[in-house]
């Protein structure tokens, strides 16, 4: 990384965190991945500064604000995701019952996506 001043890091990590945003919505993973690396990079630079200057502490809220939301569609997404997989894992046909009355599981595994027919 090339050395800057404290103001140049913080305007550089509310750009990244922009645009991994944007890559995620595309569905753009490498560049998703590409933002993500230099967001850490930047980080960890930003890591080692103990006192911000007062002009940079809307820069810096604002950069807390643009994460966080990103971390709520990535969670969002994450849950989708799960609840998708849960909808498509669940078995189709319910069970029945013998003539004992005895609950007798269904010869579908439930898996819509198997491939089964």
């Amino acid at each position: 990384m090339n050395a800057g001043t404290t103001h140049d890091y913080l305007v550089r990590l509310r750009d990244v965190i922009l645009q991994e945003r944007e890559c995620a919505k595309q569905l753009d993973l490498e560049g998703m991945a590409s933002a993500t690396y230099e967001k850490e990079q930047l980080l960890q630079v930003l890591a080692h500064v103990k006192l911000i200057d007062d002009k940079d502490k809307p820069l810096a809220a604002e950069i807390r604000h643009e994460n966080r939301r990103n971390a709520f569609l990535f969670k969002s997404a994450l849950g989708w995701i799960r609840d998708t997989m849960e909808f498509f894992g669940r078995k189709t046909v319910s069970s029945t019952y013998s003539a004992s009355a005895y609950q007798v599981a269904a010869q579908v595994n439930g898996r819509l996506i198997s491939g089964k027919v």
